[in-house]
């Protein structure tokens, strides 16, 4: 009943804003239909300079419809990462967008939330969650299936699905229906280093890198025993590992009649964390050991931006990821590919404001300032492409190894037991490898 209610509020005062959001249409030279996209924004090149007043009519009477309908105080909290650099930033924005609307009272509060645990904390009290909250692109299907999120069905000042990279309208939709806003996308990891300390061809490959470092009394970091890190191996030498439709996870991991077997793949990583350069650790030991001097590379990705950039100084750099030797071969790693969006809970109070300001926290300004800000890769087409964002080294890192690497839709199940294979070959901790991988890919498909 929460939903339909709404869906009627929503209907009532953003109606006239689909204008705006979804294009028009006029007929071309052969009398056909061709569609006329419009865009508040100005990301629409020559048909924005174009935009008819009907549609720039139609989202000011939106927003105007929304503030004559608004009585006293909106409230609305938004959770975003515990990070300094998110907290600050979206503060900012806050302000502006407050700024944007000054004869409406708001208190919009910000609070702390995890990207990992945002999914699980909305949906412990969907009723008592945030009106808005960051979330990773692989919760977004559990929270739609929950009815958590409101879907993005009417838009005020500009298309999402217009502006940002057709990969992330696709991942943050279901069925065909847009359920939250795409924000960053740059939910991936490659490979930090000093290049003082190390050269280009160090940083190639897996034996060169450690080698280098091995030399120099160095370490280099990776959290190999972490899942989402630990299928790079498995995926660059052609294993699989997804969710299939029925929501069950399809894994071959432990296969023995691929090209590279998945005991060649084991053993490979295995042989890797024998090397005394090699250290297995998290993200904060990881920035902790590069700002005392000790670790000169490590695969991470954007949000540790600033730390390697004040560990390494002037020879802050980043990369793809290396290759490793399976069998002889050199083998390209891969990696998940994942994106950040802004979800809108389906039992806001306040959903017109909610939606707006969710708007506004994704367009291609605030997209902007966020990526400066973050290190993390804006989804908007025209920021992505910006000078400021194009020229950071993480962000051109993450784009050289977006070519091997692979939306992250896994099941649950993934998680523990990828964790524990990973954990059990960096420790060197079992009899027989095959059994291992039999044993996880049993845990991962059950």
């Amino acid at each position: 009943m929460k939903k339909k209610l709404i869906s009627l509020l929503l209907a009532s005062t953003m109606a006239v804003s689909l204008l705006s959001g979804c294009g028009s249409s006029a007929e071309n030279a052969s009398g056909q239909e061709e569609e006329v996209t419009t865009d508040a924004e100005g990301e629409g090149g020559d048909t924005a300079a174009e935009e008819s007043d009907a549609a720039a009519s139609g989202s000011s009477d939106a927003i105007s419809n929304l503030i004559a309908a608004t009585e006293g105080t909106v409230d609305l909290t938004l959770w975003c990462s515990e990070t300094e650099a998110y907290q600050t930033v979206m503060a900012e924005l806050v302000d502006d967008f407050k700024k944007t609307y000054p004869d409406v009272d708001f208190n919009i509060t910000i609070g702390v939330e995890s990207d990992a645990n945002c999914k699980d904390d909305v949906l412990a009290d969907v009723e008592a969650a945030a009106d808005l909250f960051v979330l990773p692109d692989d919760q977004l299907l559990d929270l739609v299936k929950a009815g958590a999120l409101q879907s993005v069905d009417a838009t005020y000042t500009y298309d999402p699905a217009a502006t940002n990279a057709a990969s992330t309208v696709e991942a943050a939709s279901v069925d065909g229906t847009l359920y939250a806003y795409p924000m960053t996308a740059s939910n991936g990891y490659f490979l930090f280093y000093d290049k003082n300390a190390l050269s280009e061809e160090d940083v190639a490959s897996w034996d060169n890198l450690l080698a280098a470092a091995e030399a120099q009394g160095k370490t280099v970091g990776m959290e190999v025993s972490g899942a989402w890190y630990l299928y790079g191996f498995f995926a660059g030498a052609g294993l699989d590992m997804y969710m299939n439709e029925d929501g069950k996870n399809v894994c071959n991991w432990n296969a023995t009649d691929t090209k590279y077997t998945g005991a060649d793949v084991a053993l490979a990583i295995s042989e890797l964390c024998k090397n005394s350069a090699m250290k297995n650790c998290v993200n904060e030991d990881a920035q902790a050991f590069a700002l005392n001097g000790e670790m000169i590379a490590d695969v991470n990705g954007t949000w540790a931006t600033s730390a390697f950039q004040e560990a390494y100084g002037d020879g802050y750099a980043a990369v793809k990821l290396p290759t490793f030797t399976v069998n002889g071969d050199q083998v390209q790693m891969g990696s998940f590919a994942g994106y950040k969006f802004i979800g809108v809970n389906a039992y806001s109070k306040n959903p017109g404001w909610a939606m707006l300001l969710a708007e506004f926290l994704t367009n291609e300004a605030s997209q902007t300032k966020i990526g400066i800000a973050t290190g993390e890769g804006p989804s908007n087409l025209v920021a992505a492409s910006s000078s400021e964002i194009a020229s950071a080294p993480a962000l051109a890192a993450l784009a050289q190894q977006s070519e091997y690497a692979n939306l992250q839709r896994v099941g649950d199940n993934y998680w523990g037991p990828a964790a524990t294979l990973g954990e059990s070959l960096v420790e060197g901790n079992y009899l027989d490898i095959q059994t291992l991988l039999d044993e996880a890919v049993e845990g991962i498909t059950q």
